[in-house]
């Protein structure tokens, strides 16, 4: 668990620099809007905390992140907002709005098939580049900002019971829920993913690392697995909710109908896991972003 303290600080240092998203009301449930925050998503919290906290001689040299996408807009709009370079480590197969998305913020896209980026995260070959990497998950000071999260629920929603929260590499579910288990034991914490890529519940399942080929338009999820979010997941996380894919598809466009919002498919995970729960305790699904591609939406929508 991150300690409160921790948090408290990370989150007040990256307060200028971010929204506090609002709560939207649905059946049984309340949304929380982290699909409104710059770069459209929730990522912007952890990135401003550990930019930071970086000593400003480091923090010139800039900024480097490997991401599907949201972390890489994230960090894209940090380093625009601070005045210093970025790069980041993007699949190859981003989706043009990503990549447009990322130039238009000024920092330059590296392109790598999904195989190789991930092992140029594993094998830590950031080392030998002369930016200041920010992991896009398990960096402890990017995680305490996500905690913001938490603490806006616990100030706006005091009698919070439980709480949703997609779940990819698990910094967002992680700060959230050391933040709110600091402050309100009792609540409980729900990991979500989909049927497309659930990963973390097969992990739990076999105690280990499993092989998943990500067949979902939640791509915000398919994170790879990190031994350090495992113990941190395992402490937090009080379960599990797989959502079916086709379930994950006919969600975005209910959203957009019943709520007025536009979310990814990560975004749309949390709330499309609603409709498994019992009614009664008083429940926040998080929408964790909003990049999702203007074709995909449009297909969905139709």
């Amino acid at each position: 668990m991150i300690p409160i303290e921790r948090i408290r600080t990370a989150a007040e240092r990256a307060r200028p620099h971010v929204l506090r998203s609002p709560l939207v009301p649905v059946e049984g449930a309340m949304l929380k809007l982290e699909c409104l925050q710059p770069a459209g998503s929730f990522k912007v919290r952890g990135f401003f905390a550990a930019a930071l906290a970086t000593p400003p001689d480091d923090l010139a040299k800039g900024l480097i992140t490997v991401s599907a996408g949201n972390a890489a807009l994230a960090c894209a709009y940090v380093a625009h907002t601070l005045g210093v370079p970025c790069r980041v480590v993007m699949y190859d197969t981003a989706p043009a709005p990503k990549l447009e998305g990322v130039k238009r913020w000024g920092a330059t896209p590296v392109l790598m098939p999904r195989d190789e980026m991930l092992r140029w995260l594993a094998d830590e070959r950031w080392r030998g580049e002369q930016e200041i990497f920010i992991h896009p998950f398990a960096e402890p000071e990017v995680i305490a900002g996500h905690g913001g999260v938490g603490l806006e629920l616990w100030e706006d929603v005091p009698e919070v019971e439980r709480v949703l929260v997609a779940v990819g590499g698990g910094g967002l579910i992680s700060g959230t829920a050391s933040a709110l288990k600091a402050l309100k034991p009792n609540v409980e914490v729900i990991g979500v993913q989909s049927d497309g890529y659930p990963m973390w519940p097969r992990v739990f399942e076999a105690g280990g690392p499993v092989a998943v080929k990500p067949e979902t338009i939640a791509d915000g999820t398919t994170a790879p697995y990190d031994a350090r979010m495992f113990e941190l997941l395992k402490e937090l996380v009080d379960r599990w909710l797989v959502v079916p894919e086709p379930r994950l598809k006919s969600a975005i466009p209910e959203l957009a109908a019943k709520a007025k919002v536009v979310a990814k498919g990560a975004g749309a995970l949390a709330y499309a896991a609603l409709e498994q729960l019992p009614p009664g305790p008083t429940t926040v699904a998080v929408v964790s972003g909003g990049n999702i591609e203007p074709a995909l939406l449009a297909s969905l929508l139709a």
